[in-house]
């Protein structure tokens, strides 16, 4: 054996360059904007969703302020499941215990959990919104937060609306361990439900969403938009330099980098949220779909002299839109649109 003692350093400073550190953010009341130093009445900030005047920076919002931003400032929406609450199976305790932290964050928050799901109208539309708030403990989604994302699909397909989710989230509660990560699984499942119910999802990824939230539902909506300058990834740049030890770009993980990326569909201010939702719902608004048998069950119970008449129906359709085909494709399509005689069923 050699008596060369070895060596193991996990330590990739001294074969790097230093990574300069970031620039501290500037504080910021709820008055004063912390990119252009503009100053706002409190009046002023909730007129504008929260949104500055001057140069658009998006400050933070609470989920029912958003639920009245969307519902047109009307207070006409219907929370439901206010009454859910989350338990500590794990007896977990950090520097303080795990209810303890709950508490403090629905005093602060005036919130039963880290997501809000109501029953509201966008521009005269009806659907169900789940809208996450990150002020309560981070929005991580523990047992309660997908517990409440699912009833909420189940709810949206009950009515047959779609749903409308705005994440802002760290991720998984670590408080809730393997429990936490459940929850990915059961979102998912939840809006494949959604799918096969033909029902749409509209999801606004708003700033930050990261973690298991965004490797979960919130990568699996029919329309994605995202808010302007919104960090939108696994894991956040800070986490990923002091891991790697490399220096990422300035725009790594934002929303306008991950629409080139083909992320999302496209970056949507804030305060335009209400009328591209509204259009959207009005385009997928098909009430007399609805009531339609599906196109399989009507031709498997027609019987033969309706099936004719269906077959005259087409071959008048072709020869009235499309232009003169070659003899030779004509005899094929009047043969295969032909009657077959004396077939009834």
């Amino acid at each position: 054996m050699s008596q060369n003692p070895i060596q193991v350093t996990v330590d990739r400073l001294k074969r790097i360059a230093h990574i300069p550190e970031r620039a501290p953010r500037k504080p910021a009341d709820a008055g004063t904007c912390p990119k252009c130093q503009s100053h706002f009445s409190s009046e002023e900030m909730v007129a504008n969703a929260r949104v500055c005047t001057n140069c658009a920076h998006h400050f933070a919002i609470t989920a029912r302020e958003r639920l009245d931003h969307l519902a047109g400032g009307h207070d006409e929406w219907r929370e439901i499941w206010t009454e859910l609450r989350a338990s500590d199976p794990l007896q977990f305790v950090d520097l303080e215990p795990y209810p303890d932290r709950v508490r403090k964050a629905e005093q602060s928050t005036d919130l039963g959990e880290a997501v809000v799901v109501a029953e509201l109208e966008i521009e005269g539309e009806l659907c169900v919104a789940a809208i996450m708030d990150f002020k309560f403990m981070g929005g991580s989604m523990g047992s309660v937060v997908g517990e409440k994302i699912a009833r909420g699909c189940e709810r949206a397909i009950e009515l047959g609306v779609p749903l409308v989710a705005i994440t802002s989230s760290g991720g998984a509660r670590m408080q809730e361990g393997v429990l936490a990560l459940m929850q990915m699984a059961k979102t998912v499942v939840a809006f494949e439900e959604m799918a096969d119910a033909n029902l749409p999802i509209i999801v606004v990824l708003t700033h930050p969403t990261t973690g298991g939230v965004w490797a979960s539902f919130a990568a699996l909506g029919d329309f994605t938009y995202a808010e302007p300058g919104a960090l939108i990834a696994f894991s956040g740049p800070r986490v990923i330099e002091q891991t790697t030890r490399e220096k990422l770009p300035d725009d790594f993980g934002k929303a306008e980098q991950q629409l080139l990326n083909g992320q999302i569909d496209a970056v949507v201010d804030r305060r335009d949220l209400p009328a591209r939702i509204g259009k959207v719902l009005r385009i997928c608004h098909r009430p007399d779909l609805a009531a339609q048998p599906p196109l399989a069950n009507i031709i498997s119970q027609a019987s033969g002299e309706r099936m004719g008449r269906i077959a005259d129906a087409v071959a008048e359709t072709i020869t009235q839109t499309l232009p003169k085909l070659p003899k030779k494709i004509a005899d094929r399509v009047a043969k295969a649109i032909e009657p077959r005689g004396g077939d009834d069923r």
